[in-house]
């Protein structure tokens, strides 16, 4: 069958009887514009919409393409290109898609903000043998880039890189976890935190009594998998990971950009050609800098950041608020696991938080970007992601981080508690508080990526179920659309006005698309890489829920942009743009707050300490455990005599099953158990940790160094086949 005729874009309108009315006027001034530049239109009325086939000349495409052939911000020629989309027979490209797109918004970007416009979108061609999930993960990566673009296909090429090498970062994880299960039962800290008959102190004021520790022996199970020996390992592994994942990264995608001959592609050169093809006397978008207008901007985002982190403080109050309520209800599982609802209830909230200040975040910083007033596309997309990314790593992290960092650390200690508007904050484990922060990714990482998926799927695809009707209909009324008569001179087929109408009411109940489709894709990833590596030693196997996730995104994804949704305007690049810095950032953070998790929030340096200088092997004895001792160690006595203590505690707080009164409990610090005092054992503890973050941190940083220098950018074959493909071009032109 002949090749079907297919239109550019087509532009969606209301249909408006009245043609004095402005905005009747105002299409019909544009529509006389774009057929000045010798646009093919094609109207048709359907129910109470216009479409306008808009189908551009090829004498357009031909100045653009030869503008980029003789500049510096591409290496590829017509016929190459040509080629390529030949070689592909299941998919057609408009090869002049993203020039098109750029003259069409250009003039209409005021008419559509004034609803002259209702629409526009590029047509789907597809073959529905393409539309099967299998086949189009088959297709070769050249096909998605002649069809979707370059920067379509780089999405999919550092999606599919990214989730290739979290197979090795998965598995250690993994192995990671079964060795903390592997000592589950033999542990002597859970041994002696599950047989000890210590009372504790209460958890929070007037509502909570006296405990004994033995009642958390499962939570220190738990604990013992995620903060062991293994992690600090596991967490270093992970920081060296991340730089050799984007330095291979740069190679592969050096590899691929070479083959499509977008090696050297300039995004601000070719909105200068595109500028100058649409208007022969254009002028340029002039570079800028306003020291007043960077000021605001300045201002601006650390207000935005100020009120995401006092969301996070909000959350943190809740969290002191919920733990002792729960401890006064009615239900028993609330009441014996107060702290522990109260940090998974926080959790949800946050989950919640995160998805409506989502919405804020990106209305903030296009807000912001309109003020900072950027010279071309691109320089606006790179001040967006920045923007948005930062506030969408506050707003994900700042909760983390404060149960990473400042948990139990402020809470101060029986006598001195420090409260908030009257209400004590809580306080860790005595085994330690890495299991809140595991309970607080492990939550939102499940909820974010799961729910996503399936509202970013199911959203669309019930869209798509319930327009179906319309073009069905209209599919029955003709079924002779590819007679001889309808073919042009070059065995083309013009199809007649209702199988045009059909095939571009497919599209038009296809869910939207616009420049940022692709960004919330990115945005998602490189949320989800944060999780993976910054707070990795507290829960090892983020990187096994990121690669199950991904194996799903990269097919869900697809289905999405091939049947779901509209076709995403083709656009030409070279990289990630702005992403590779944003992963580098997160490269360094990562080695960060990992040697803060494991120095900080862990008990490996206290358990070290105790091990070398305090515990039973310190003297030099191997008949018990080096261990042995070591929970008792850490926690520190209260009398109830003492009057600081008696005004903390209600004599009712004070009862053991309702027998009898202590005159005693313990708490989790290093402290004197006469005045309170820190001990000399405390800031032995400190100086270690501090020596341990920094001793991590170098040495990290330089193996991340020697990483990135051993493994080139650039692969010598893709060096050598430039500079022979530039001695080719060159010797071409002096010919």
């Amino acid at each position: 069958m002949p090749t079907q005729r297919t239109f550019d874009y087509v532009l969606v309108a209301h249909k408006v009887n009245d043609d004095t009315d402005q905005k009747a006027q105002r299409q019909k001034a544009f529509i006389q514009q774009l057929q000045k530049k010798n646009i093919t239109i094609t109207r048709i009325i359907h129910d109470d919409k216009v479409f306008f086939g808009l189908r551009a000349p090829c004498e357009m495409f031909e100045d653009y393409q030869y503008l980029l052939k003789v500049s510096d911000s591409c290496n590829w020629c017509g016929d190459e290109r040509g080629d390529v989309t030949q070689a592909t027979s299941k998919i057609t490209l408009n090869p002049w898609d993203i020039f098109f797109f750029y003259i069409l918004l250009e003039n209409l970007k005021e008419l559509l903000m004034k609803d002259v416009f209702e629409t526009m979108f590029c047509l789907h061609e597809v073959s529905q043998s393409l539309t099967d999930l299998f086949k189009l993960l088959e297709l070769l990566l050249c096909t998605v880039m002649c069809y979707f673009g370059e920067k379509v296909a780089l999405y999919y090429l550092w999606l599919g890189w990214y989730t290739k090498l979290l197979v090795p970062a998965a598995a250690l994880g993994v192995v990671v976890f079964l060795y903390g299960l592997a000592f589950f039962n033999t542990n002597p800290l859970i041994k002696e935190v599950c047989q000890s008959s210590i009372i504790m102190c209460p958890r929070c004021d007037k509502r909570c009594t006296v405990w004994q520790l033995s009642d958390t022996c499962t939570y220190a199970k738990v604990s013992h998998l995620f903060d062991n020996e293994g992690t600090v390992a596991f967490a270093m592994f992970m920081a060296i990971w991340a730089t050799l994942f984007l330095e291979l990264w740069k190679r592969h995608r050096a590899r691929h950009v070479s083959q499509w001959k977008v090696y050297d592609w300039c995004e601000e050169e070719e909105e200068l050609i595109l500028d100058i093809v649409n208007d022969p006397n254009c002028t340029p978008k002039q570079f800028r800098h306003s020291y007043l207008r960077s000021t605001l901007v300045l201002i601006l985002v650390t207000l935005m950041l100020m009120l995401i982190i006092g969301l996070a403080h909000a959350l943190v109050v809740f969290r002191v608020v919920a733990a002792p309520l729960m401890s006064e209800g009615s239900w028993e599982f609330f009441k014996d696991h107060a702290n522990t609802v109260a940090v998974m209830l926080g959790a949800v909230l946050h989950y919640l938080t995160i998805q409506i200040m989502t919405r804020v975040n990106r209305w903030v910083s296009l807000k912001l970007c309109d003020i900072e007033k950027t010279n071309s596309f691109a320089a606006t997309e790179r001040s967006f992601t920045v923007k948005m990314f930062t506030f969408q790593f506050f707003t994900l992290f700042s909760s983390l981080f404060y149960v990473a960092f400042f948990l139990g650390r402020i809470n101060g200690h029986p006598g001195n508690y420090v409260r908030i508007a009257g209400w004590r904050l809580e306080e860790c484990h005595p085994s330690g508080c890495l299991t809140d922060l595991f309970i607080q990714m492990a939550v939102i990482m499940l909820l974010k990526q799961t729910l996503n998926n399936i509202f970013e799927f199911t959203v669309p695809w019930l869209k798509s179920c319930l327009s179906r009707n319309t073009a069905k209909k209209l599919q029955r009324k003709c079924g002779h659309c590819y007679r001889k008569a309808c073919r042009d001179e070059q065995g083309r087929v013009e199809p007649c006005d209702i199988c045009k109408l059909r095939d571009w009411l497919r599209n038009y109940h296809l869910a939207n698309t616009d420049a940022f489709s692709l960004f919330n894709e990115f945005l998602e990833m490189v949320v989800q890489f944060s999780f993976t590596t910054i707070f990795v030693a507290a829960f090892p196997l983020a990187p096994l829920l990121a690669l199950i996730n991904n194996v799903f995104e990269i097919r869900l994804d697809a289905i999405k942009m091939v049947r779901l949704e509209r076709r995403l305007v083709p656009r030409k690049t070279n990289d990630i743009g702005v992403w590779t810095k944003v992963l580098e950032a997160i490269g360094v953070l990562a080695v960060i707050a990992n040697g803060l998790v494991i120095g900080v929030s862990s008990d490996f340096i206290p358990r070290l300490v105790y091990r070398y200088r305090f515990g039973p092997c310190a003297n030099g004895s191997t008949r018990t455990h080096c261990m042995q001792g070591y929970i008792n160690d850490t926690l520190s006595t209260a009398f109830v005599t003492h009057p600081a203590v008696k005004k903390d505690f209600l004599p009712v707080q004070l009862i053991v099953n309702n027998t009898f009164n202590v005159t005693q409990c313990s708490y989790r610090d290093y402290r004197s158990d006469e005045d309170y005092t820190l001990t000399s054992q405390f800031w032995l503890v400190l100086a270690v940790r501090f020596a341990f973050v920094i001793l991590f941190e170098h040495v990290v940083v330089v193996c991340k160094f020697i990483a990135a220098w051993f493994v080139p950018n650039n692969p010598i074959q893709v060096k050598n086949d430039r500079l022979y493909d530039k001695l080719a071009r060159l010797k071409e032109e002096l010919l």
